[in-house]
């Protein structure tokens, strides 16, 4: 495994991987090594990048990790995070469209 800094960069792809299996490796590596950190790089709008985000948050609630799990994703070639709140809010459909009547429907489109 090549070292990237400070950190062992891990990828998959959602499209070939089924979430139950990335979600227990991702587990697995939470179970096995000390961490300090965790980040969660992927593509803004992607519903099967998405997936990855809510493994990692599945992995970390059934471990009780105390790592630091970071989220991140790239939106108009920039690297955003995302706070964990709003990943969990994600799963949601029914608070999204809440937030979404509230927030979004009297802002500017961008």
């Amino acid at each position: 495994m090549e070292r990237l800094g400070d950190y062992y960069p891990l990828k998959v792809c959602m499209e070939e991987n089924i979430f139950n299996v990335v979600a227990l490796k991702i587990a697995s590596i939470l179970a096995r090594v000390e961490l300090e950190e965790v980040k969660i790089l992927t593509v803004d709008g992607s519903p099967h990048c998405l997936q990855l985000h809510h493994a990692a948050e599945e992995a970390f609630k059934v471990t009780r990790s105390k790592c630091k799990l970071r989220h991140f994703v790239v939106a108009k070639g920039k690297i955003v995070e995302v706070s964990r709140d709003t990943v969990k809010i994600s799963r949601y459909l029914s608070k999204v469209s809440l937030l979404a009547s509230r927030d979004l429907l009297n802002s500017p489109k961008s």
